[in-house]
């Protein structure tokens, strides 16, 4: 077997939530409890002030027509973004109990199980939504986040590789396909993946605070800080770092207890 971090010896999505929290703003404290963006985090829009409006009228709407596979669709997808993964995943699973061969109710169902901590049965559901003839990369990616959550690191990577196939360099795939060498320590290769990833979106605060990680793991915390605060006003800036810090520290004192 691979040799895996020390924090790898907990469920994996302790590691890849630790890594998420740095890519949020600081009052965005229940982000420490979310995975990998391939999986289908919380988006832009989640986090807006005008939110719960959109939430009411997608309630309403699912209470009006809850056997319609759109708008169940919408509002598990809605009910994902604010945090709400339990209730996502009620509400889409009786919409594929209805609609068993809509693919995107799958796709949608998958992802919402994942944010739930069901792993094994999200990687199973997202085998459903897509098929060998007609592959989809994003499922794949996801597929793949699924398979290190559950230590499969190895079968994780052969899912990136085929999407990296499909959309050769795309920087979701390769920011999950970094952090799965990160899991099995390989912190060279994951630096190598993460630095392509970055360099094909520098704009992606995930890739940036994961390549930041990798690089304090490896004891270039200046270079790490920097990453960490670009583009970020001051009080961001110094949640961010603090968090890496944390997270450094923690993973030095693992080491010396070993």
């Amino acid at each position: 077997m691979s040799k895996r971090l020390s924090l790898a010896s907990r469920p994996a999505r302790y590691l890849l939530s630790a890594l998420v929290l740095l890519a949020l703003g600081g009052c965005q404290t229940t982000g420490i409890e979310d995975i990998t963006g391939a999986l289908g985090g919380k988006s832009e829009a989640a986090s807006k002030a005008d939110g719960k409006p959109d939430m009411d009228a997608l309630r309403e709407r699912y209470r009006a027509k809850p056997s319609d596979p759109n708008v169940a669709l919408d509002y598990g997808k809605a009910l994902r973004e604010s945090g709400q993964s339990a209730q996502a995943v009620a509400v889409l699973e009786q919409a594929v109990l209805g609609h068993p061969r809509n693919k995107a109710l799958l796709a949608g169902y998958g992802r919402a199980l994942a944010d739930n901590g069901n792993f094994q049965q999200a990687f199973d559901v997202l085998s459903r939504a897509h098929t060998p003839e007609d592959p989809d990369w994003r499922i794949l990616s996801a597929q793949g986040a699924a398979l290190d959550q559950l230590g499969r690191n190895e079968e994780a990577q052969q899912y990136y590789a085929t999407a990296l196939k499909i959309v050769p360099d795309e920087p979701q795939v390769l920011s999950n396909l970094g952090l799965s060498y990160v899991l099995q320590n390989n912190l060279p290769k994951a630096e190598q993946v993460l630095g392509r990833a970055h360099q094909r979106n520098q704009n992606d605060a995930r890739i940036r605070a994961n390549l930041a990680l990798v690089l304090g793991l490896q004891g270039r915390e200046a270079e790490a800080e920097i990453l960490v605060k670009a583009d970020l006003p001051p009080d961001q800036a110094a949640a961010k770092i603090t968090a890496l810090r944390q997270l450094l520290a923690k993973k030095q004192q693992q080491r010396a207890e070993k």
